[in-house]
């Protein structure tokens, strides 16, 4: 069989479920980190109180309480990072023994169809996870980087390299939180193409609605108007 006989295997409807999975993840995280300056994202709040962070450290001593904190966002980020290996590595093996899926599939999509058409579901939702992996991965390195820039700022506020090194462990902390933050999107739309397995419909659905549960999250939630001082 040929790759172009193996796609005629998937539907037009499964294309454009497919289709509206990846537009959704590119565009809600391109809305989420240039939001409107009148609508800001979480992200983009807290970005904000990750610079003041470090300009209020420089007077802080000793810095115990930032390096505790440094440490327990990249311990954050190497939970995730296993977890997504772990994720990966089931998917991996179900990818390995697709048969046994297919019949559990089949029922559940109540339609018949071949072993590719699960195999290559469960590719996409691999690729997903492997996103996932390499951006909690980065992010926790650049948490580290962080710290050494953060060790690297000088407590006396008259010295001229005091601010400069201030804002530059500024700018890797957000950096790195951006990273985390993208990751953990790419684990919410891996769980979405699970209901792929379910049909396209499933997929659209689910993609709708964890559209909406980020949406949510990053401009409509209550920590959002706690950051912002607007909660009464």
């Amino acid at each position: 069989m040929t790759w172009i006989d193996r796609i005629t295997l998937f539907s037009t409807l499964d294309f454009v479920a497919l289709g509206l999975l990846v537009a959704g993840w590119v565009l809600i995280g391109w809305r989420i980190e240039h939001p409107g300056a009148k609508k800001p994202s979480t992200s983009q709040i807290m970005a904000g109180f990750r610079r003041e962070w470090m300009r209020q450290m420089i007077t802080r001593e000793p810095r115990i309480f930032d390096a505790q904190i440094v440490s327990n966002l990249r311990q954050g980020t190497a939970f995730f990072a296993s977890t997504s290996v772990i994720a990966l590595g089931g998917a991996l093996a179900v990818i390995g023994n697709a048969e046994r899926l297919a019949g559990v599939a089949n029922d559940l999509s109540l339609m018949e169809a071949p072993v590719f058409v699960w195999e290559a579901k469960l590719v996409v939702l691999t690729l997903f996870l492997t996103n996932a992996f390499l951006k909690f991965a980065w992010a926790n390195r650049l948490f580290g980087y962080a710290a050494v820039l953060m060790a690297a700022v000088p407590n006396d506020i008259t010295d001229p390299n005091c601010m400069f090194r201030a804002d530059q462990a500024a700018e890797i902390n957000v950096t790195a939180a951006r990273s985390f933050n993208r990751g953990l999107r790419s684990v919410y739309f891996a769980l979405t193409v699970a209901a792929w397995l379910a049909g396209p419909i499933a997929l659209m659905l689910a993609t709708v609605f964890t559209l909406a549960v980020i949406w949510r999250r990053e401009f409509a939630s209550e920590s959002r108007s706690i950051l912002l001082g607007t909660k009464t």
